[in-house]
C-alpha cells in the first residue's frame, strides 16, 4: 500500500511546483485500490497492508532516506527559484509524513476504513470475501504483515494446497518473500517502470480524470513464481549427481536465497565487492556449484544457517576478493589520474592566462615608453638647457623599470609552466 500512498501524494518530485490536497490524495488512492481489485478480482481473500513500525535493523536506513528526501526538496525548491519559477503560495506535501504515527496516517486509516465499508455495501465484487486492511498502528513492513497471514493460512487444517497468490508492490524483494513460502502458485503484480519518465501514477491520476480508466492503459508485468522455480532447478540441475546428500529443490532454494541476502537488503548491507550490477550473482552461483558437494548437507537448514558449511563457502567465494581489490585498485588509480590531468589542465589554462597578461603588460610598457621618448623629442626635452630633460628622463627610467620587470614575471611564469607541465606527465605515467 505504500508504494500507491507515495505515487498518488508526491507523483513527480521533480516539480517543484506541484501541489495536491489531502481529499484530492484519499480519492486518487482509493480509485487505485479499486482499479487492481478489478485487474486482480479475488475469490476468497483480499488483504490490504500498510507500512507499520519498522524493525529495528530498518530504521537507519529509513532516517537517511527521509533526511535526503527533506534535503532534496529544499535544494530544488532553491534552484527553481534562482531559475525564475514562481512557487506556489501553499505549502507543499511533506512525503515524511507517510510514516507509522502521524496525523496524516491516522486520517488516512479512518477514511480506508470507511472507503472498504463502503464498496462491500455497494460493490457485488466486494461482497462475499474475506478483507483484511491492517494499518499503520500494526508494526511490520506491509510485505512482511502479508507473508505472515499467508503463513498463518497454511497452517490451518482446512488450507487448500492449490491455493493461488497473487501479491502487488514494486519492490525487489518480494520476489524473495514470494519464493521464500515455497508456494507453488504465487505471482507478483506490478506496473512498468520507465526510468527518466512521468510516473505511472501520476499517468494514471489523468487518466481516471479523463474518466477514461482501462486496464490495457496501463502497462503491467506478472511475474510467475513458478516460473523461476523452473528456471533455478535448470541453474543448479548439475548438483543432482555430484551431492553425496539427497537432492531437494526447496533447499536449494532456501540457498539460493540466502545468497540473494549477501548482495544487501534493506536490513542488512552487501559485502565488499559484492554487487548485483558487476555480476555478483553468477558468481556465487558458480562457487555454490562448485562447494555444495563437498558439504555434508545444504546451508541455510530451513531458515537455520549452518555456520560450518556457510565458512567453507564464503572462504572460496573470497578467492575472488584479490581480483576484485585489484581491478578496483586500477579503477581508482585511472580516476586519480584522470582528475590530475584534469587539475593539470585547468592550471596550464589560468598560468596561460597570467602569461598572457604579463606580455600586455610587457608590450603596453614598451609603448608607453617610445610615447613618452617621442614626446621628450618633440618638446626639445633632452636638450641641454630643457628644464623638462629631467622630468623625461626620469619618466623613461621609471617606464624601463616596468618593462624590465615584466620581463622577469615573464620568464618566470614560463619556467613555473614547464615544471608543472613536467611534473604532471611524471605523474601520469607513473
Amino acid at each position: 500500500m505504500n508504494g500507491i500512498i507515495h505515487g498518488c501524494s508526491h507523483p513527480d518530485d521533480e516539480d517543484v511546483s506541484f501541489r495536491i490536497s489531502e481529499e484530492q490524495i484519499f480519492h486518487d488512492i482509493f480509485n487505485y485500490i479499486d482499479f487492481l481489485f478489478g485487474i486482480i478480482k479475488p475469490k476468497k481473500v483480499f488483504f490490504m497492508a500498510i507500512d507499520g513500525v519498522a524493525p529495528r535493523a530498518k530504521m537507519n536506513q529509513q532516517r537517511a532516506r527521509r533526511f535526503m528526501s527533506a534535503k532534496n526538496a529544499q535544494e530544488a525548491v532553491s534552484k527553481a527559484r534562482k531559475k525564475g519559477i514562481k512557487i506556489p503560495d501553499e505549502k507543499p506535501f511533506d512525503s515524511n509524513c507517510i510514516t507509522p504515527g502521524t496525523e496524516f496516517m491516522a486520517y488516512l486509516h479512518e477514511n480506508l476504513q470507511c472507503f472498504v465499508q463502503m464498496k462491500i455495501a455497494t460493490d457485488s465484487c466486494w461482497q462475499g470475501l474475506r478483507i483484511y486492511l491492517s494499518g499503520h498502528n500494526c508494526p511490520g513492513e506491509g510485505e512482511h504483515k502479508i507473508m505472515d497471514f499467508i503463513r498463518s493460512e497454511r497452517s490451518r487444517p482446512d488450507y487448500d494446497a492449490n491455493t493461488r497468490h497473487c501479491l502487488y508492490g514494486l519492490d525487489a524483494d518480494l520476489i524473495m518473500l514470494g519464493i521464500c513460502s515455497h508456494e507453488p502458485h504465487f505471482a507478483l503484480l506490478r506496473e512498468e517502470v520507465k526510468f527518466g519518465r512521468q510516473k505511472f501514477h501520476r499517468m494514471f491520476n489523468k487518466i481516471l480524470q479523463k474518466k477514461k480508466a482501462k486496464v490495457d492503459e496501463i502497462t503491467f508485468h506478472l511475474l510467475h513464481l513458478s516460473l523461476l522455480r523452473e528456471y533455478l532447478s535448470l541453474e543448479f540441475h548439475s548438483l543432482k549427481e555430484k551431492l553425496p546428500f539427497d537432492y531437494n529443490l526447496e533447499s536449494v532454494i532456501d540457498d539460493w536465497i540466502l545468497m540473494g541476502f549477501l548482495i544487501g537488503n534493506d536490513f542488512i548491507p552487501h559485502l565488499p565487492h559484492v554487487h548485483i550490477h558487476e555480476d555478483a550473482l553468477p558468481l556465487l552461483y558458480a562457487t555454490y556449484n562448485e562447494v555444495l558437494p563437498q558439504l555434508d548437507g545444504y546451508i541455510n537448514e530451513a531458515g537455520v544457517l549452518n555456520l560450518k558449511r556457510f565458512e567453507i563457502f564464503l572462504k572460496n567465494f573470497a578467492k575472488n576478493d584479490r581480483k576484485n581489490f585489484l581491478e578496483q585498485m586500477d579503477d581508482e588509480a585511472y580516476l586519480s589520474s584522470k582528475r590530475t590531468s584534469d587539475a593539470w589542465k585547468k592550471n596550464s589554462n589560468n598560468d596561460e592566462q597570467s602569461f598572457n597578461e604579463d606580455l600586455e603588460v610587457f608590450d603596453l610598457s614598451n609603448d608607453e615608453t617610445n610615447k613618452v621618448t617621442d614626446i621628450g623629442i618633440s618638446k626639445g626635452a633632452f636638450d641641454s638647457d630643457s628644464n623638462a630633460s629631467d622630468e623625461c628622463e626620469e619618466i623613461t627610467d621609471q617606464r624601463a623599470l616596468t618593462s624590465t620587470k615584466a620581463v622577469s614575471r615573464k620568464f618566470s611564469n614560463i619556467y613555473e609552466y614547464v615544471r608543472a607541465k613536467k611534473k604532471s606527465i611524471s605523474m601520469l605515467f607513473n
